[in-house]
């Protein structure tokens, strides 16, 4: 993350700070377990599933042996008994059978064959297996990230109305699902005249920054679709700095294996955001 800047006007190596945090993004994104591995996005039914790259699998593995296992779902509990001769380690160790952790834990349980990997999530009570591939395609392939040029009249000093007490925020995703989630005031900003609003959501109980979920007038045309990302510092002094240009694309945006937030009614902005990242040229979706 580049160094926090405080309210008021942009520090003198601003341009340099963007560049450096728009570097790291894209080194993240590109890591081998990063989101541009993703290979695979299967859920699970109750009872047993078999797992593995043969076609007459209940979960087909776009990668892997032909009878990687099987996944037992009882009770919203995964457990998972490998096959013998599957060559696959459970957290990096050769156990053949484990209870499945899901990723609301902090360390999911991993069960790793050969470059690829999966782990169990859990959407709403549903559970799924998230399966990435070093040498994914999408990895290999990417094209990079279009940006807006970086322009520090997009980095806004917000005025912060905080909500006493919180309100909460109905978060719809790419699965036709809807989030809950905290929101712990609003973001009022000036532009060209007219007066905007954003509201932020708290991801975790304690979230260190506020998260902004929101769609322009660029989405769908020069940036993606379902909106895009943004972080922010949390209030001081009843300010909010928010940096447009670090906007940024949701994972859907690079993959159809995510399982993406999308802009509430009430973060889609009647304004033309022309800062941070532009619309992936290698989406197929």
């Amino acid at each position: 993350m580049s160094a926090k800047i405080e309210g008021g006007k942009a520090p003198a190596d601003y341009t340099k700070q963007i560049e450096t945090w728009r570097a790291q993004r894209v080194e993240r994104l590109k890591s081998p377990n990063g989101w541009l591995s993703l290979i695979g996005l299967h859920w699970l039914k109750d009872g047993k599933n078999t797992v593995g790259s043969a076609k007459d699998n209940d979960v087909v593995l776009a990668k892997g042996p032909s009878r990687l296992g099987t996944i037992t779902l009882k009770d919203g509990k995964a457990t998972i008994e490998l096959d013998a001769k599957a060559a696959a380690s459970i957290d990096g160790k050769p156990e053949k059978s484990a209870v499945l952790l899901d990723d609301s834990h902090e360390k999911p349980t991993t069960i790793a064959f050969g470059t690829a990997s999966f782990y169990l999530i859990d959407r709403n009570g549903k559970k799924g297996l998230r399966v990435k591939d070093s040498e994914a395609q999408t990895r290999k392939q990417f094209l990079g990230i279009d940006n807006y040029a970086i322009d520090p009249s997009w980095r806004i000093e917000a005025k912060w109305e905080a909500y006493q007490p919180p309100h909460t925020l109905e978060i719809p995703t790419v699965l036709g699902t809807v989030d809950k989630m905290p929101v712990p005031g609003k973001a009022v900003f000036e532009r060209d005249g007219k007066k905007y609003e954003l509201l932020p959501v708290l991801e975790e109980k304690d979230a260190k920054e506020l998260f902004f979920i929101f769609a322009d007038r660029t989405s769908g045309k020069d940036t993606y679709g379902a909106g895009r990302f943004l972080y922010a510092d949390m209030p001081k002094d009843g300010k909010v700095v928010i940096d447009f240009n670090k906007a940024y694309n949701p994972p859907c945006a690079f993959t159809p294996h995510a399982t993406c937030p999308l802009a509430p009614p009430e973060n889609r902005l009647d304004l033309t955001i022309t800062a941070g990242e532009k619309k992936y040229r290698g989406s197929h979706h």
